[in-house]
């Protein structure tokens, strides 16, 4: 029985890693569903083993971009404080949730990830360019820092505060919510926002996985296969991306994101009815 229990969380760990490997970030979204679906955990029970794999594969490219110059320590460490802060309140929301309301949930955060992906996916990149804007972050030309400011300060204290909730509430990194906020938020490069976003889903998955951990509610028998996993097949991802478009890459996870958020919205449903 534990053998099949771990061969079945490096099969879906492995599934994990290679969607986030060739779609970014955003794939990451795929742990929780998949557990549920594939483990028959409850989302309350998926979350913190979910974390545990989002917040290494993060942690690993947070490194790398501090490598590069590519993170932005200051605004990654006032987010992912903002974020440590609010995540244990998600963590106690969901511990008192029933299932089926946080399956909905979850099924209308996926189904948001899936729609914005396929319009990304969709758009040619020359539409894709923002408008020019006056953000309330912004580098200063002589030092190449961000100028800190109060609208600065709120922006990043409300996009941390927001990643840190849903974290701790749905075992998700996050990203989904980081890396457009900081587009809006800030005229750093893509390359700084993502490595930026990085560091902070994995401080703020850090101290959701210790917390859940503390309280008895990680179980290690699975988390450990998944991650080890998820890490390997994000690295196999990796090596292979850029072997195919980009745009067809996040249309196809757009499309099995789609799927996957309707089976939950469906499954949530049915239990509800059932409970009724």
């Amino acid at each position: 029985m534990i053998a099949t229990v771990w061969a079945a969380s490096m099969a879906l760990g492995g599934c994990v890693g290679l969607i986030l490997g060739l779609t970014g970030a955003g794939g990451a979204i795929m742990a929780v569903p998949l557990l549920v679906f594939g483990l028959h955990l409850q989302v309350a029970q998926a979350a913190p083993i979910a974390l545990l794999a989002v917040g290494l594969s993060a942690a690993l490219g947070a490194v790398l971009g501090l490598r590069k110059g590519q993170v932005r320590y200051r605004a990654a460490g006032f987010m992912a404080a903002t974020g440590i802060l609010v995540s244990p309140l998600g963590l106690w929301a969901a511990r008192r949730l029933p299932n089926a309301p946080l399956a909905i949930l979850f099924a209308g955060v996926l189904g948001m990830v899936a729609w914005r992906m396929w319009n990304q996916g969709a758009r040619p990149a020359a539409a894709a360019a923002d408008a020019p804007r006056l953000p309330p972050c912004q580098l200063s030309a002589s030092t190449g820092r961000l100028r800190w400011t109060a609208p600065c300060a709120r922006a990043l204290t409300g996009t941390g505060a927001i990643a840190g909730f849903l974290s701790g509430l749905l075992g998700v990194g996050g990203g989904f919510v980081i890396v457009p906020a900081l587009r809006r938020a800030t005229d750093l490069p893509m390359q700084a926002i993502v490595g930026t976003s990085l560091a902070v889903i994995a401080l703020v998955s850090a101290s959701g996985v210790a917390a859940a951990a503390a309280g008895g509610h990680l179980d290690w028998a699975i988390a450990a296969p998944f991650t080890a996993a998820a890490v390997l097949g994000m690295l196999a991802g990796r090596a292979v991306a850029d072997r195919f478009p980009p745009r067809r890459l996040q249309q196809g996870f757009a499309l099995f994101a789609g799927a996957v958020a309707a089976a939950m919205l469906a499954k949530g449903v049915i239990a509800l009815v059932a409970a009724a």
